[in-house]
């Protein structure tokens, strides 16, 4: 059994999930890019448990009206997003960027890709660098 552990800007949130992740995707449908601010979400889903080591009390939850699945789940006071359990699947949906250290698996797909926006990352590669471009 792997454990995360993770939390939001601000660190008033804190958690630990415990269990084996199931699913690692990049997703490009529009509520991931508005919930974001990005081209994508990167977001792990784990069969298992999720147990909150602060600031549950500071943890907002948005659905929109018409979303079936969908949930935002975020820091009221920095924004940040954090994981959510989902019971009724039993797996804790887990935004990757909100782990403390690397998740131990790769992404496996880019899921939403109709919804891809022409600018977000994709395959082709662009230079890099370490920090701001001079």
């Amino acid at each position: 059994m792997a454990k995360h552990s993770g939390g939001c800007l601000c660190g008033a949130v804190r958690y630990k999930a415990t269990g084996e992740v199931t699913r690692f995707y990049h997703c490009h449908c529009s509520r991931c890019r508005k919930a974001t601010g990005t081209g994508h979400a990167s977001n792990l889903f784990l069969a298992g448990s999720l147990v909150w080591e602060s600031g549950e009390d500071q943890i907002v939850s948005y659905k929109p009206p018409d979303a079936e699945r969908f949930t935002n789940t975020f820091c009221r006071n920095c924004g940040g997003r954090v994981p959510r359990f989902i019971e009724k699947l039993g797996m804790v949906f887990i935004p990757a960027g909100s782990l403390d250290d690397e998740p131990g698996t790769a992404p496996q797909a880019r899921i939403f890709t109709a919804s891809r926006v022409a600018w977000s990352c994709g395959t082709a590669a662009l230079p890099e660098f370490s920090e701001y471009p001079m």
